[in-house]
């Protein structure tokens, strides 16, 4: 069975159009919230992590015209431009696939008046992934997953089980998600956004922050694609508890299966045990009262904890993607970073959540995630 390589990757968000711009302001502990004020978006202000606007413009324009693609797709095409330019890969070869993940993608073109020059059928996932892939030219039919805040880790999953499989030697996975009204307006109606910047795991928490943004990992069977990889997939797991349509079990059970095979599949590639933990962390009562109780069940409680929704705000289909990114270059700085917001615990058991930058040697990572509908994700990875 072959490894599974991290090669490249890029991250757009608030804090920056590249992966180097989005390391370097977290490891300042600089936060990409603000209070928008939008009322395209909502009729209330409110916290989140929104790109910007002007330079993504300027951005796209060179690649094409802007008129011709969505937020969403201009998003996509940047994010995974930048990432191939940091590898050798042929996308054009039909040893490479791409994996969009994304909750909605398009989904305001249901909004009749927003865009009235892009065709509506874009609105369905499989249609903006055909035109990405038309834009790279790219062989192989897309395939997209769309699972709630696990699709980001779940995409990853899939990638590195295909180039395990044989099936493909390069795997391009992207992930992204836009704000947009349709969004904002379905959390506040759970009553689930915070009146301030979120508090991961902290005792006065009260909501999570929405945010947008991509990210683009490339993963490949081929470790001399790129002159720096040192990073291997060791393994991942999902599950789903089905607990409720829009919130997270009580007990942890689904994510605590998730993190158990996920170790299991793991023990012949890791060197030791897990150096820390890129948590889910979306700051509302119940997410991360659960996170913590399956960390306990796994025995995990002193193990580094990092949350970094601070920054980025919870960028849905993203966010997976964009936290892997930032947690295996933890990896190779040899730095933790700071779970912004995060002041005193207020989950029921013991957690050792990281509150300052600290540079640490650490060997490997679990990056986990859990949805609605109970869905949950677990995969580790390490340096080689």
């Amino acid at each position: 069975m072959k490894n599974a390589y991290f090669i490249a990757d890029n991250i757009i968000s608030s804090l920056g159009f590249n992966t180097a711009e989005n390391i370097a302001a977290i490891e300042k502990q600089i936060s990409g919230i603000t209070l928008i004020y939008n009322v395209q978006l909502s009729a209330q202000s409110f916290y989140g992590s929104q790109v910007n606007s002007e330079r993504l413009k300027n951005e796209f324009q060179k690649h094409a015209d802007p008129n011709e693609f969505t937020r969403f797709e201009q998003f996509c095409i940047i994010s995974i431009s930048d990432a191939l330019k940091n590898s050798k890969i042929d996308i054009t070869n039909r040893n490479t696939l791409l994996i969009l993940s994304t909750t909605k993608g398009n989904i305001e073109l249901l909004n009749e008046n927003r865009l009235p020059e892009i065709s509506r059928e874009r609105v369905f996932l499989w249609k903006t992934a055909e035109e990405i892939q038309n834009y790279f030219k790219l062989k192989n039919t897309p395939l997209v997953l769309s699972n709630a805040c696990i699709s980001g880790v779940v995409a990853i999953i899939t990638a590195a089980r295909l180039i395990e499989r044989e099936k493909y030697k390069n795997v391009i996975v992207c992930g992204a998600d836009i704000l947009t009204k349709f969004v904002i307006s379905g959390f506040q109606s759970f009553l689930a956004l915070s009146s301030l910047p979120c508090k991961p795991f902290d005792k006065n928490r009260n909501g999570l922050n929405l945010g947008e943004g991509c990210g683009t990992v490339i993963l490949s069977s081929e470790p001399n694609q790129c002159p720096v990889n040192n990073i291997v997939y060791c393994g991942g797991s999902i599950s789903n508890d089905a607990s409720h349509i829009s919130g997270p079990s009580r007990t942890g059970e689904g994510l605590y299966l998730a993190m158990k095979k996920t170790a299991e599949q793991s023990r012949k590639k890791l060197k030791d045990e897990i150096g820390f933990i890129s948590v889910h962390g979306t700051a509302t009562p119940f997410n991360d009262e659960m996170e913590a109780i399956a960390f306990k069940k796994m025995g995990y409680s002193q193990i580094p904890l990092v949350g970094l929704k601070g920054y980025f705000g919870h960028t849905l289909g993203a966010a997976g993607v964009i936290e892997t990114i930032a947690a295996m270059h933890s990896l190779k700085r040899g730095i933790l970073h700071a779970t912004v917001g995060f002041e005193n615990s207020g989950v029921s058991v013991p957690i050792n959540v990281i509150s300052k930058t600290t540079e640490k040697e650490i060997n490997s990572c679990l990056k986990v995630a859990s949805g609605f509908g109970g869905c949950n994700a677990a995969a580790i990875f390490a340096k080689i």
